[in-house]
């Protein structure tokens, strides 16, 4: 068995890609699913759709390798975190659509958290109190929707990240699916204590949310099912790695050293920087979470920063705006003007993350003149994922004391050359993009290969990594400053808004 199968479920679309030993691609298939957007600030997807689409997009890529299902000697999944889904065991349907990360329709229920039951959650989960994470959402759920209920009074509720859902349903669902999480998702929910890696019972008050339907939580890399053999891949596989998407980019980008980096461009941009077997507690508004855990060994921890809008601004300028009809036009347009003329962009469409976490925010686009142009605002954006990626780093090189010299990149927008140039020149470190861009699909196979032991260990993986392109900065320290500084103002002119 030659291949390892990687499930990738993201916010916009799903894809199913096959790796062979030396980490290349041979076939993938992707697909998008519909966006609804119930109300302002409401952000859901259908869960039945992504399950549809999963088994299309396996069927796809399989197609394209010219390969069957039984050729592969393990699949991992990998998924946009944090957004959640309730499901009935007997029916096999959600009971709801899911609640995307990006919702923010929780945000005056945290608020009437006392400061001390917030300090508590903090300490013990690392992260923060915001909307973007699944507790909230999973009491949403509970409070308001009588299928929901329903079911949990009887006993057939379930509930989980993306993964739990998938994985459910690929061992077979009504037929005896599995109900696991892995450490990396269950540490994106506000249930998880960092220290012990299991549910927290305070937690779990603190949300009213019943221990009895949520999946139980084990390592990022181990056998925890076979597929079901009437499914998608036709045989029983071995799913054996489960990890978040940035994440599974961290052990795409082989960052298994304490103090390596990477930066993941998606809807969203998410830093992270391994901390190893500490949990670093951040002064600066940063997470602190698990990296990952490859079976019986110790779990790694990170730091993260997450930046809401980087690449869904692009998505914007095309969709709301008009001004663009794909998003590689935005890397000519921007192009053709030297600068933004002065504009800043603040995309905080739904509220600041780290470091601020300010969901009070919104988003601003100030500086404009008469000569503003398309082409600005275009760079504008642009520059725009290149500041809120540098304030990140920012804090995480205060955080951990570790100076940075150069960052690792993957994700869509890294194809953009200007874009990573004005990154290199914000922050005045070397970039460097690997060869294989789709790490987080990669680090997904990485663990399942790792469980099954199609790959021997880590040192393996490393030697994998090979460089495609280096960006240096051509940027001055005072043109930096002084960009920066344009930034900040920008960012003041944001907050206290909703």
């Amino acid at each position: 068995m030659a291949y390892i199968g990687s499930l990738d479920q993201g916010t916009s679309s799903t894809r199913f890609m096959i790796f062979d030993a030396d980490g290349k691609v041979v076939g993938q298939h992707q697909m998008e699913h519909r966006q609804i957007l119930p109300q302002a600030g409401w952000v859901e997807h259908d869960a039945a759709e992504i399950w549809d689409r999963t088994k299309e997009v396996i069927a796809g890529a399989l197609k394209q390798a010219d390969i069957l299902g039984s050729d592969l000697a393990a699949i991992g999944i990998t998924n946009q975190r944090e957004t959640t889904v309730a499901w009935d065991v007997t029916t096999g349907r959600p009971l709801h659509n899911a609640i995307v990360w990006q919702d923010t329709r929780t945000a005056d229920y945290l608020e009437g958290f006392a400061q001390s039951a917030k300090d508590a959650i903090t300490f013990k989960t690392g992260l923060a109190i915001a909307p973007y994470f699944s507790g909230s959402k999973m009491n949403w759920l509970i409070q308001n929707s009588d299928a929901v209920k329903a079911a949990i009074a009887s006993g057939s509720a379930r509930f989980g990240t993306i993964d739990s859902w998938l994985l459910w349903n690929l061992s077979g669902g009504t037929q005896g699916g599995v109900h696991f999480t892995d450490v990396t998702n269950a540490s994106r929910t506000l249930l998880m204590n960092l220290e012990t890696l299991q549910w927290d019972d305070e937690l779990l008050g603190y949300f009213d949310i019943p221990r009895t339907v949520l999946p139980e939580i084990k390592s990022s890399s181990e056998k925890y099912a076979l597929t079901d053999p009437h499914g998608p891949l036709g045989s029983a596989v071995p799913i054996a790695g489960i990890l978040g998407d940035q994440h599974a980019a961290m052990v795409g980008q082989v960052c298994f050293e304490r103090g390596e980096s990477k930066t993941t461009y998606g809807t969203g941009n998410f830093a992270l920087l391994n901390t190893g077997k500490e949990i670093v507690r951040s002064k600066n508004g940063l997470l602190s979470t698990v990296c990952y855990k490859f079976g019986d060994a110790p779990a790694m921890y990170a730091l993260e920063g997450s930046v809401a809008v980087t690449g869904s601004a692009i998505q914007w300028l095309r969709d709301q705006l008009g001004i663009i009809t794909n998003a590689a036009e935005t890397e000519s347009l921007a192009s053709s003007v030297t600068d933004t003329a002065g504009v800043y962009f603040v995309p905080a469409f739904s509220g600041l993350f780290a470091p601020y976490w300010r969901s009070d925010a919104r988003g601003v686009i100030v500086g404009l003149t008469r000569a503003a142009t398309k082409a600005h605002l275009a760079r504008a954006a642009l520059e725009a994922i290149c500041y809120q990626t540098r304030d990140v780093m920012d804090a995480m090189v205060a955080d951990s004391g570790v100076p940075m010299t150069e960052m690792r990149v993957d994700g869509g927008i890294t194809a953009n050359a200007l874009c990573m140039q004005m990154q290199a020149d914000t922050m005045g470190i070397d970039i460097t993009r690997p060869l294989i861009t789709e790490t987080t699909a990669l680090g997904a196979a990485y663990a399942a290969g790792l469980a099954v032991e199609f790959w021997k260990d880590t040192d393996e993986l490393k030697k994998q990594w090979k460089q495609s392109r280096r960006w240096n900065p051509t940027s001055s320290s005072e043109d930096r400053a002084i960009g920066y500084a344009g930034w900040k103002k920008a960012i003041e002119r944001t907050l206290n808004w909703a």
